[in-house]
């Protein structure tokens, strides 16, 4: 059944937008009439989940990740009501404000109410809806508890929400100040300081050295600025190339597992990426090998990955996932206890889930010192560049003084 995005007039003359699904654009304008609208103009949109983004830009939203943990919340609720899949969708289509977000979920509902099962219709919009959303959906279709892995869905998408947010926040600080430095130090080094050397030039004396080099790098920023600005966007783009490579992303991703002090930030928030995907995963029925597949390709870390893809083929000629993750070298001693003691138990997805908690709490925690750490360092820094600033303008003036004595 097409989509259409319609532009009426209320009975007041209010403006009013939406979409609605209709079996043509006469039935669709015959169901805008029988809301108590005029209808001013109806356009198709297209069912193909490829093309969501494009009317994402022509309707001028984007469509946020907490707007998708919000409406997953809110169609686990109609379901555990007993409201069936469809009249849900429709109910949860109808109340969402996101025109772009609203859209999609016409196009789901569209294809659940032509006999598609939900995970086809949620796997035609791959940018929304990712892999592990999509399996953990399947899971609960098979398993018949659809609302309450919905609603483990919403959890956890809210909880990696909350973490990333307060990690964002703690880095904002020191990235103002950092910028606010770097342009402050800039405009200093390029405007103030020639006006200030320039006393000097007409002097026949012999300059200090840390003067020389301030005059030098004086005159490079103020007259080649924009070749340092395009070699520093080189430099970057071609590092940022180098690492979309196999061989430069293999080289980052093990620089970040080794480099003293980011090794152990690197593996605690690998693991509690690892634990948290892998337990909400076992908690909704997605069996053990292919939760596994899914959870490789989330930590975006080829030697992790790659380890991973290891553990699978042993678990498929029987081996243990504790058993295996022993003799690694990457996860940590604790998660691996927690493993063996999960799988002798039978509860597995709860002792990851228990070590996911204790990783996040501790990723949060060391984030929070480096980045209290980072102000002071940058203090410093920029405190030892004015230092060396005075210093290189007040040397030839002491010199100055003690000729003319």
């Amino acid at each position: 059944m097409p989509v259409y995005e319609f532009t009426a007039l209320t009975v007041a003359g209010k403006k009013l937008k939406g979409v609605l699904d209709a079996d043509s654009l006469t039935a669709a304008r015959q169901k805008i009439r029988g809301q108590g609208h005029y209808p001013v103009d109806i356009k198709e949109t297209s069912t193909r989940g490829e093309k969501t983004p494009f009317f994402s830009r022509q309707l001028g939203q984007s469509v946020k990740q907490q707007e998708i943990h919000i409406a997953t919340r809110q169609l686990a609720t109609l379901l555990g009501a007993g409201i069936p899949l469809v009249p849900a969708l429709a109910g949860l289509t109808e109340q969402t404000a996101n025109r772009s977000l609203k859209t999609v979920l016409a196009q789901i509902k569209d294809a659940v109410n032509e006999g598609n099962a939900l995970t086809t219709a949620l796997a035609e919009h791959p940018r929304l809806f990712s892999k592990i959303y999509v399996n953990m959906v399947r899971a609960g279709e098979a398993s018949g508890s659809l609302d309450v892995v919905l609603e483990r869905l919403a959890e956890f998408g809210e909880n990696q929400h909350a973490i990333r947010s307060r990690v964002k926040a703690a880095l904002l600080y020191p990235i103002f100040m950092a910028v606010v430095g770097t342009v402050v130090l800039f405009l200093l080094i390029t405007f103030i300081v020639p006006s200030i050397t320039s006393v000097f030039e007409g002097t026949q004396q012999a300059l200090p050295l840390p003067t020389i080099i301030l005059i030098s790098l004086s005159t490079v920023l103020k007259q080649f600025w924009w070749a340092v600005l395009a070699l520093a966007f080189g430099a970057g783009a071609g590092i940022r190339w180098y690492i979309a490579t196999a061989d430069g992303r293999r080289r980052w991703d093990t620089l970040k597992l080794t480099f003293p002090g980011l090794r152990d930030l690197s593996i605690k928030t690998a693991s509690a990426l690892f634990s948290r995907t892998l337990a909400s995963l076992l908690q909704s029925g997605v069996p053990l090998v292919a939760s596994l597949e899914i959870v490789k390709n989330i930590l975006d870390n080829v030697i992790l990955a790659e380890q991973i893809s290891e553990a699978c083929d042993e678990l498929e000629k029987g081996a243990s996932l504790s058993q295996f993750f022993k003799g690694g070298k990457w996860f940590p001693p604790m998660l691996v206890q927690m493993m063996a003691v999960g799988e002798q138990s039978g509860s597995l997805d709860k002792m990851l889930a228990k070590a996911a908690d204790s990783y996040e709490k501790e990723v949060e925690t060391k984030i929070l010192a480096l980045t209290s750490m980072i102000e002071p360092v940058m203090i410093l820094a920029m405190g030892m560049v004015v230092s060396f600033i005075v210093v290189s303008i007040l040397l030839p003036i002491f010199e100055m003084n003690q000729l003319i004595r």
